[in-house]
């Protein structure tokens, strides 16, 4: 194998993930800090796993992610998207599986700004009629 590490770049609404992948025994580490450590949730750590159950490679790269703003939530989902663009650059074969799950898609979500008039994005001030 003569490039041992993959990268890719993951985006979920404010958040960035940037993930290296390296053949090992399947750990991640997140800010430096095990995924059991990290999210406190089940559910996001299934989220950060899926590009690899869905290409079976669970057990065959160890995943260093340095991952910054945003919540958790959002931080999982780019994390997802960071390790499904790094396994389309370790194999080319597994973009049809990664692309037909949804995991190469950026998430166009975001918070909707603020209005003016407006308390919130939507949320008008309370209405009396006396």
């Amino acid at each position: 194998m003569a490039k041992t590490k993959f990268y890719g770049t993951g985006r979920r609404k404010k958040s960035i993930a940037r993930v290296y992948l390296v053949p090992g025994t399947g750990s991640i580490t997140v800010n430096k800090r095990s995924i059991d450590e990290y999210f406190g949730l089940e559910t996001l750590k299934v989220i950060v796993r899926q590009p690899l159950v869905a290409t079976e490679n669970v057990d065959k790269f160890d995943v260093l992610v340095n991952v910054h703003g945003g919540g958790y939530t959002g931080q999982a989902g780019a994390i997802r998207h960071g390790i499904a663009r790094a396994l389309v650059q370790a194999d080319p074969d597994y973009r049809k599986t990664l692309k037909v799950a949804g995991f190469l898609t950026r998430d166009p979500r975001m918070k909707e700004r603020k209005k003016y008039g407006l308390k919130a994005a939507r949320r008008a001030p309370q209405f009396s009629k006396r």
